[in-house]
């Protein structure tokens, strides 16, 4: 879209708008109203439903707005008597195969065929024809299908396409006969369920929240998501301290990432409320006893006496996953009470060498979008950061981005790519060497030309590029890259970075533990831990043989399984704070219910102890104080307060300070000496993963939601797709059955013999 300025006139008014901005997009921008159904912004056109008609000057006949651009001195009138026929006319067409069953489905009162035919419907009916009545099914254990309300504007086909590259929803026949569905009538995709959220009506719906509740009947907090290091806004809807579903944030006020979540954000929430949280502190009173339920002032005052003993040997550990919050408070625990610089951050990989050597801005997801240039080196953002591969997606589709993938995998996204640069296995180290020194091209196991062609692609873009790495490549190897903006700069072109972090607060974790230990470090030299979530598989041997443990924790882990206090901590839909995401923005979480059992907040938890201590942080028990501290003590969050971060569709980027360019030769050489060991020959992975072989994985959280164990044991198709596939299935994937006795003749005795059905067992009984 062009820069210039052209002025149209709607309705009789003049207005100023770019050259070629879309005409709905302009109508609606000034308040003028225009129905649509088909109509997306930022998705392929459609112009299906014939809602957004208007009339041009010089124009023949009515005009779909949504395939309209606006050039100078257009004359438009979106409201006569002209459209308004047309429009009533349109409803009643798509009102001729739709069952009004608004008072038992999901979508009754946020509907939006319900909406616009309230407004530009027709008392009329004039079909008599037989409705095409098919019952309700499955399409997956998240996605159920009432293909009768179908109005065929092709929302949930084109995201799927465009937004996920899956294409695993598609139109089937013609004409009235034409229905949404799947090949094999089953899904076997990453089930995002973005199609049901973009569905204008019943269509497709969420198989996790299905027929709970009705949606006036929710209150809906916004919040960030627990999950990803994206930070995609969403919407929580609970009911009498219940989470009953998420939805995108958008849904109700713009958001950074629209409506688009992934199955984590928008399924995996029945952790909220699940019978096994940790309902009271408890307390091991001797080393291989068991947990004993106590009272809060009780533990309090047991870990303080403990703590008291070893005071100046106490490790504080802190879960990339907590609130910059909790995190601050923790890092203050060990500051000002341990009085020791002993604390760390429990993450799959250190963000120090990125962010110590950062030589160019963070790019935001809308600077990603807009990229003319885009290299990811490693990492696989499809399963792990998928808003960010959502955009570079986009980017690529909808506005010719060049996409180059260096990856020893083919991930899904090089099915995008303009340049699949596929090296050898595990030699991710081998491509920032080949950027200081081309020699290094044969330890990738790729030919020279393809190294030249993709430093041709850097040096001919115009525009930003945005380079992209994570915890593929050693911490000597991102040191490395952070640093070379200089490499990728060139006239006329802005280089951004973008970390692929892997957890939801991993940026601000990073953030707010300035002067950190390494994790095996604080493990190794403490006698006491205080933790805050849970360690890394890796790392949990080291916390034997510990003279005393506290974890802050949701349900009991493995972490738990060595401590000697547990404490029961508050999920993110019963907390205020806040987290950092990928591209430095820092977003609010609220809380939505009262903590469940008499869980509290992590910061909470640890500034209870310490005051035991002796120690006041003077927080008053206020989410608002803590981040007024944070906001005073970390120079990136100076001056930020919460009324500032109200408002996520206008995100507050924190300023990580930029380096200059440094001399990295002590780094340059443990390179040097890491390619070095890399063989020559030729070893490549050939084989693609599975879709949701990282998103559908069984953690603590996604594990209780129970359709996650039927995703991360091979989605099976059931046999019979109108009923739940949770009737059908065990967790593990295998068939239910159901043992029903068949009486046989009296001669023999009436002895029962059983036969093996398809359906459910209760209580053993038929």
């Amino acid at each position: 879209m062009s820069t210039e300025l052209i002025k149209v006139t709607i309705n009789g008014q003049e207005f100023e708008t770019e050259k070629g901005a879309r005409l709905i997009d302009v109508c609606r921008d000034n308040a003028f109203n225009i129905p649509s159904f088909c109509y997306y912004q930022d998705l392929a056109l459609q112009a299906s439903c014939r809602m957004c008609l208007v009339r041009i000057e010089k124009m023949p006949k009515l005009q779909t707005s949504c395939t309209i651009t606006c050039t100078d001195g257009m004359m438009v009138t979106t409201q006569s008597a002209e459209i308004e026929k047309a429009q009533r006319a349109m409803g009643e067409f798509l009102l001729a195969n739709h069952p009004l069953d608004c008072p038992v489905c999901d979508r009754g009162g946020e509907c939006e065929l319900q909406e616009i035919i309230f407004d530009w419907g027709d008392v009329e009916e004039r079909f008599t024809e037989k409705k095409n009545a098919t019952p309700e099914k499955f399409l997956s254990p998240m996605v159920a299908n009432d293909p009768q309300r179908c109005i065929v504007c092709k929302r949930c086909t084109r995201v799927c396409d465009e937004w996920m590259g899956e294409d695993a929803i598609e139109a089937a026949n013609r004409g009235v006969d034409t229905v949404i569905g799947t090949y094999g009538g089953w899904l076997g995709c990453s089930q995002c369920g973005n199609c049901i959220e973009v569905c204008p009506t019943g269509t497709l719906l969420d198989g996790v929240y299905r027929h709970e509740t009705r949606p006036w009947e929710l209150d809906q907090t916004i919040t960030t998501d627990t999950y990803s290091s994206d930070g995609m806004q969403l919407s929580i809807g609970s009911r009498s301290g219940l989470v009953h579903r998420i939805v995108a944030r958008d849904r109700y006020v713009d958001g950074l990432n629209g409506e688009f979540l992934d199955v984590k954000a928008r399924f995996a929430h029945e952790f909220i409320n699940h019978a096994e949280r940790i309902k009271t502190p408890l307390i091991r009173y001797k080393k291989g006893g068991k947990l004993i339920p106590t009272t809060w002032d009780e533990a309090i005052h047991f870990v303080a006496n403990k703590f008291k003993e070893t005071v100046n040997n106490v490790g504080v550990v802190a879960s990339a996953r907590l609130t910059n919050e909790s995190i601050f408070t923790l890092k203050k625990f060990a500051k000002e009470v341990a009085g020791s610089d002993n604390y760390a951050i429990s993450d799959r990989y250190d963000l120090s060498p990125f962010f110590d050597n950062l030589s160019a801005p963070l790019a935001t997801h809308k600077e990603i979008r807009k990229a003319k240039t885009l290299i990811l080196i490693g990492g696989e953002p499809d399963e792990e950061q998928t808003f960010t591969a959502k955009q570079m997606r986009q980017a690529v589709r909808n506005d010719g981005a060049k996409l180059i993938i260096v990856n020893d995998t083919p991930i899904r996204l090089t099915a995008q790519a303009t340049q699949f640069v596929h090296i050898n296995k595990n030699s991710y180290d081998a491509f920032a060497a080949a950027l200081i020194d081309a020699a290094n091209v044969k330890k990738l196991g790729i030919e020279t030309k393809d190294f030249e062609d993709l430093r041709r692609t850097i040096s001919d873009t115009t525009g930003d590029l945005v380079v992209m790495f994570g915890g593929d490549l050693s911490a000597e190897a991102q040191a490395i890259l952070a640093n070379s903006a200089d490499v990728f700069a060139g006239a006329n072109r802005r280089v951004l970075f973008h970390p692929l972090p892997m957890y939801n607060n991993s940026v601000g974790a990073h953030d707010m533990t300035a002067g950190r230990k390494s994790l095996s470090e604080v493990l190794k030299n403490s006698k006491s831990l205080l933790i805050g979530g849970s360690l890394q598989e890796e790392h949990i041997a080291l916390l034997a043989n510990k003279d005393f443990i506290v974890v802050q924790e949701l349900f009991e882990t493995e972490t738990t399984d060595y401590a000697d206090v547990v404490l029961p901590a508050a999920s993110f839909a019963e907390m205020d704070g806040t987290y950092t995401n990928n591209t430095g923005f820092v977003q609010r979480v609220r809380q939505a219910i009262e903590p469940v059992n008499q869980a509290k907040a992590d910061w909470m938890i640890t500034s209870m102890i310490a005051k035991e201590l002796g120690v006041d942080f003077g927080y008053n028990l206020s989410a608002t104080m803590v981040f007024k501290a944070i906001a005073d003590g970390v120079p990136a969050y100076a001056g930020l307060r919460y009324p500032a971060l109200k408002d996520e569709s206008k995100p507050v980027q924190v300023k990580h300070l930029l380096s200059a360019k440094k001399d990295l030769s002590k780094e340059t050489d443990a390179l040097k000496a890491n390619v070095e060991k890399l063989s020559d020959e030729a070893n490549k992975i050939t084989e693609m993963p599975r879709v949701g072989h990282k998103l559908h994985r069984l953690t603590t959280m996604t594990s209780k939601t129970a359709q996650f164990h039927l995703l991360a044991n091979g989605n099976p198709k059931p046999e019979n797709l109108l009923v739940s596939p949770l009737v059908q299935f065990n967790l593990d994937g295998t068939p239910k059955h159901k043992e029903i006795a068949v009486a046989v003749n009296q001669t023999d005795k009436i002895s029962d013999v059983k036969r093996t059905v398809g359906v459910e067992t209760v209580d053993g009984k038929a």
